[in-house]
């Protein structure tokens, strides 16, 4: 029998709304659906307009620990000594916690000291909701915010891990996994790369959830063949991972076969600058258009206005746009990274080309570019079949709501893990 989700739950996020995390919000609407009620926190606000209304709303329900970082320090400190005074035993375990994850992971013993402050701030606020149980996004600050605030005597905590600065970084996965109910991988490699940080005993708190698409995108009807365009669509933030130089060296590289393309990048971020100084020492600004941070209708719109979605990236979990893309019936081009080829079949429904190399998507443009639109129809279809059978949100909500469920059980029959026998020493 599959326990009852909770009445409540708490999520918590590094920097929540933002743009690049539209899946986060589509995940809440899902088990908010479910009758499950959603808390939401965030360490901190974003910078990134907020250029989708639903951003906004979700900005109004979000309560923000560091809102003011200038400000917040007498607030955090206060927290701490009225940690100290209640429970001085947990605080300082909780404390030693800290300094030991920095001596075991990237030495930054300042932003240690105040993931410690934020969870003595973060444990009053969950009691306040009183729901049994935090979700984390990313295995990085937050989840470091989650395991020290259940050190304190907060909830029992989940986690879900995207991307590759989450297990390349030395952001202790290892101890985060272990003071987890279960943890979540959204593709089969980056369950892989949990199997392989996790040890043995945690094994079988991993479990694989795909990132959700509303049904409403998915169930849309037929949008039709591609427009036979030489345009293409490149949607991520601005910055060395997603690689967009790349795309502007492809284009360069097809402009001088005399194949002249559009580029439209959508995002925003600390490349930038270099974007723009590299399109104008290539003479492309007329061919590359910098659209900055979308709403997901101005996304969408993109997309269909384009004859296929590329990614350069150099690393990535599973990008969420891929899905976006062929869920509206489109090819993508994209690079043989991360879980990518669990999503993108070369040939089939787009195509898969190497990471780091310009000239290989410069080749899977022009090939694209030469291929019917009967064919490119073709793909999109193959795609979004491939979405719809996989990336439901309601569906992969249904089974984390299970998860919170069962956690929620273990809690009741078992009483909350201690975690103060999880062994933090160094392998």
């Amino acid at each position: 029998m599959t326990p009852a989700a909770p009445a409540q739950v708490a999520y918590l996020v590094n920097v929540y709304p933002a743009p690049s995390h539209s899946f986060i919000r589509r995940e809440i609407a899902a088990v908010e659906a479910l009758d499950v009620r959603v808390h939401r926190f965030s360490l901190r606000r974003g910078t990134a307009p907020l250029v989708d209304a639903a951003d906004r709303a979700e900005a109004g329900r979000t309560q923000v620990l560091l809102a003011s970082p200038l400000a917040a320090g007498p607030g955090l400190l206060a927290g701490v000594l009225r940690q100290f005074l209640a429970r001085p035993r947990r605080a300082a375990a909780a404390l030693g916690l800290a300094l030991r994850l920095a001596a075991s992971g990237d030495r930054r013993f300042i932003a240690h000291l105040g993931h410690f402050a934020l969870a003595c701030a973060l444990l009053p606020c969950l009691r306040r909701t009183g729901a049994p149980h935090l979700h984390v996004h990313f295995g990085s600050n937050a989840a470091d915010v989650a395991l020290l605030c259940r050190r304190l005597g907060g909830p029992p905590y989940s986690l879900t891990v995207h991307g590759p600065e989450e297990w390349t970084a030395r952001v202790n996965l290892r101890e985060k996994i272990a003071g987890a109910a279960f943890v979540v991988g959204i593709s089969g490699f980056t369950l892989g790369k949990l199997r392989e940080a996790a040890a043995p005993p945690d094994q079988g708190k991993l479990h694989l959830l795909r990132c959700g698409l509303d049904a409403g995108l998915i169930d849309v009807a037929d949008a039709g063949p591609p427009p036979d365009v030489a345009r293409f669509m490149c949607v991520g933030r601005l910055c060395e991972r997603k690689a967009q130089g790349l795309l502007v060296d492809a284009v360069a590289q097809l402009a001088v076969r005399g194949i002249a393309v559009e580029l439209v990048l959508a995002g925003d971020g600390e490349r930038r600058g270099a974007i723009e100084a590299l399109l104008r020492r290539l003479g492309l600004a007329s061919q590359v258009r910098l659209a900055g941070w979308l709403s997901e209708a101005q996304v969408r719109h993109e997309i269909l206005a384009s004859r296929a979605l590329v990614l350069a990236s150099l690393d990535e979990g599973l990008p969420v746009v891929l899905t976006e893309a062929m869920a509206l019936g489109r090819p993508v081009i994209a690079t043989r990274v991360g879980g990518t080829a669990e999503l993108v079949h070369d040939g089939i429904n787009g195509w898969l080309v190497t990471p780091g190399s310009a000239l290989a998507l410069a080749e899977a443009m022009a090939e694209c570019l030469a291929t019917p639109v009967s064919r490119l129809q073709a793909m999109g279809i193959q795609g979004r079949a491939q979405v719809a059978s996989r990336h439901v949100a309601a569906v992969q909500a249904g089974r984390l709501a299970a998860l919170f469920g069962r956690a929620s059980d273990e809690r009741t029959n078992v009483q909350w893990l201690d975690i103060t026998q999880i062994d933090l020493s160094v392998d």
